[in-house]
């Protein structure tokens, strides 16, 4: 059976091991977390170091960590009824609860003339370019960041962020929104008194315990160096891919980008098509963001950035994590490039 090669880390990660373990552990953990007796105070001690472990991660100690079913919950609490001002290459989540009136540039930067009133991403899901972001800014997603880059929330300037845990290798249906100490906000889940009031509703213990597990692990792994090993085999599949597809556009080259990215657009050829010749192939990438595949259409970001509706409805998103092996991106270079070979004599 042909081993296939997983591409696609900024859509989802694989559980990692450390999270994997302390799920199993808190399963044996049934008090409810807000229960003042043996059982409940036993589960409220896995939600608290779990929340201690991802503002560690986050760089964010001192800081208020709110945890939730995920970003797009996050962004929601953080968001709703503020009247941000945002950029039209952020998450469909940031879009749903700010006024996309913000400029892109070219090179994928949004300048933001009022930060205290205005919602920035840390980093493309789509491009993998790395915002520069301003003193006092309201709220950023820092999901596709969190892990991958050096930072630290307290040093942002930040009043909020939220991120995620199924990008960093933890499990699915839980991420957290991070505050200064201090900052107010509006619940939209009522009705209990959990996290501190901010989110009601008992805390799905297993999933925070594997988020701060998983979190924990992606700081060991940052620190370490791993991305930087990733880096270098992500610009061992662009040199390959660049030398020899003449009629492609590799989006955010040459600017700031997350270490696992790469944004390929090759006119003409749909991306719809390439994501389901190389699924054929043995390999899963994708057309834009998880959360917009499916809907077959161009990609806003390319289009936000000023590249036409023929670049934008052929750009494809390579992604890469710590499991992956140079060995794994020249076997996909080999496959695009044996397709990218039809399409220009098609093309010619």
């Amino acid at each position: 059976m042909r081993e296939r090669g997983y591409l696609d880390y900024n859509a989802t990660t694989p559980l990692r091991p450390e999270a994997r373990v302390a799920m199993s552990a808190a399963m044996d953990v049934f008090g409810n977390p807000s229960s003042v007796h043996a059982e409940g105070r036993a589960a409220r001690g896995l939600i608290e170091r779990a929340r201690a472990q991802v503002a560690a991660a986050l760089g964010a100690e001192g800081a208020e960590i709110v945890f939730t079913s995920g970003a797009t919950e996050a962004a929601a609490l953080a968001l709703a009824g503020r009247g941000l001002a945002g950029s039209p290459i952020e998450h469909d989540a940031v879009r749903a609860w700010s006024d996309a009136r913000l400029a892109v540039g070219q090179d994928g930067q949004v300048l933001i003339p009022d930060p205290s009133r205005a919602t920035l991403q840390l980093a493309n899901s789509e491009t993998g370019i790395i915002q520069a972001l301003p003193e006092g800014l309201a709220v950023s997603d820092l999901t596709q960041g969190f892990g991958k880059l050096p930072f630290a929330f307290n040093w942002l300037g930040l009043e909020m962020g939220f991120v995620s845990a199924h990008k960093l290798g933890g499990p699915k249906g839980v991420g957290a929104l991070v505050m200064r100490r201090g900052t107010d906000i509006a619940a939209q889940l009522r009705g209990g008194g959990q996290e501190m009031g901010r989110r009601a509703g008992t805390e799905n213990l297993i999933g925070i315990a594997g988020f701060g597990a998983a979190a924990e692990a992606a700081a060991k792994d940052l620190a370490d160096g791993v991305w930087n090993s990733v880096f270098e085999i992500r610009n061992i599949l662009e040199q390959a891919l660049d030398g020899a597809a003449s009629k492609t556009i590799f989006v955010g080259k040459g600017e700031k980008r997350l270490p696992n990215t790469l944004c390929l657009a090759t006119p003409g050829w749909k991306a719809e098509t390439q994501v389901m010749q190389m699924d054929l192939a043995g390999f899963a990438i994708s057309a834009g963001s998880a959360c917009s595949s499916g809907k077959l259409r161009a990609s806003g970001v390319l289009e936000a950035m000023g590249y036409g509706r023929q670049v934008a409805s052929s750009a494809i998103r390579v992604s890469l994590g710590p499991q992956t092996r140079e060995v794994d991106v020249l076997r996909f270079a080999e496959a695009w490039l044996k397709e990218y070979r039809r399409f220009e004599s098609r093309a010619a």
